[in-house]
């Protein structure tokens, strides 16, 4: 067999074995199955934390819903679960970035810059492993972007 289980006809990339101390290096190949494996458990586990994050907000917030008789205090609480729900909110577009990369790696796409097809730097993608363009690209990219909205 080549390495590869299948599973009702699809193949399935043979696990990669991955020390628990790991950490991408400039010295070894770009993207190698160890550096793809580490960014993807990255990955899982950021977006495993979000969605737990987004459970508690939820049941604190059936929890919390209570008859508060003073006015400032229901202002105060009401404040707090408005800039819970903003956040919570900025976590779910934070996933849906998160399922990007995902896919990315699925595809033999992650780590290169969507603009100039260059790696983005390894120190990068641990700081942001969402991201899509080279520091060089989205500096680039946010210039443009500061220029047409200051017109």
């Amino acid at each position: 067999m080549s390495g590869l289980k299948t599973v009702e006809g699809q193949k399935m990339k043979q696990e990669v074995f991955l020390p628990d101390d790991y950490s991408p290096a400039e010295d070894e190949p770009f993207m190698n199955d160890r550096q793809v494996e580490y960014f993807r458990r990255k990955l899982l586990n950021w977006k495993s934390e979000l969605i737990e994050g987004s459970r508690d907000t939820i049941e604190a917030l059936q929890d919390g819903t209570r008859n508060i008789p003073d006015v400032t205090d229901r202002a105060s609480e009401e404040t707090d679960r408005a800039l819970e729900l903003r956040t919570r909110d900025r976590a779910r577009k934070l996933v849906s970035k998160i399922d990007g990369a995902l896919r990315r790696i699925e595809e033999g796409e992650f780590g290169y810059c969507s603009v100039t097809g260059d790696p983005i730097s390894l120190k990068r993608l641990d700081a942001r492993p969402i991201a899509t363009m080279s520091l060089e690209a989205q500096e680039k990219h946010e210039r443009r972007e500061k220029v047409h909205r200051d017109d």
